[in-house]
């Protein structure tokens, strides 16, 4: 089976700064934004176990809380021009 393709997902949190996360959990954009409503409409957080922190080289897990989240971008490109908004 192949890797899946590393996905950048940028979250909007309320009075905050983007945080961006690449990440290799989903196939594609169209699975990384269900698994993200998933969890919006259940109120609870994003457990990403395959993901990268602001560029970091190091790939590591890492837990999302989405109670102050904005606006989440789902893209195949690191850009601030591309990509989907829930």
């Amino acid at each position: 089976m192949p890797e899946n393709k590393e996905l950048i997902i940028r979250f909007h949190p309320v009075g905050g700064e983007d945080v961006t996360i690449a990440t290799a959990d989903f196939d594609d954009a169209t699975q990384a934004l269900e698994a993200i409503t998933r969890a919006l409409d259940h109120q609870h957080s994003l457990t990403l176990t395959q993901a990268r922190y602001n560029r970091e080289t190091d790939t590591n897990a890492v837990v999302i809380n989405l109670a102050n989240v904005v606006s989440v971008r789902v893209s195949s490109k690191d850009s601030a021009a591309t990509g989907q908004y829930l």
